[in-house]
């Protein structure tokens, strides 16, 4: 039940953070380009590489704050920082087919699964306005 408590507190935290972050990071820079999210995405996975890496190194971190950190606050404030820790990992691992693979098929497919779903709204909105 800790480990729950742990994802859903840290969840919430990394969300948050998420949300101010980039409205006040998209505040100054400008409608014409998604700096808010480029700047959440970078160092979301800037902080995930260096959670694991440390806590799973030193010994000194509890799997409920580690999780909390990871899982929760990081996976709250951008599941990118996952993607790109995968992805690191391979490339360390010198799994580099492997890492190409998942790294291209993950940003093809997430975008193409994005225009699935602006296809799948846009019909259920035409579906609306005809009943």
């Amino acid at each position: 039940m800790r480990i729950f408590w742990s994802v859903a507190v840290g969840g919430a935290l990394g969300c948050v953070s998420r949300y101010y972050l980039t409205a006040f990071i998209q505040q100054r820079a400008g409608a014409g380009f998604p700096a808010g999210t480029l700047i959440i995405n970078i160092t979301g996975s800037f902080l995930l590489g260096f959670l694991m890496r440390y806590a799973l190194q030193s010994g000194v971190v509890s799997a409920e704050t580690r999780t909390l950190l990871t899982s929760g606050f990081c996976g709250g404030y951008t599941t990118f920082s996952t993607y790109s820790y995968e992805t690191a990992m391979m490339l360390e691992d010198r799994e580099y087919g492997r890492a190409a693979l998942y790294a291209s098929a993950s940003v093809v497919l997430a975008l193409a699964g994005t225009l699935v779903g602006f296809a799948a709204a846009d019909r259920v909105l035409s579906l609306r306005q005809g009943a």
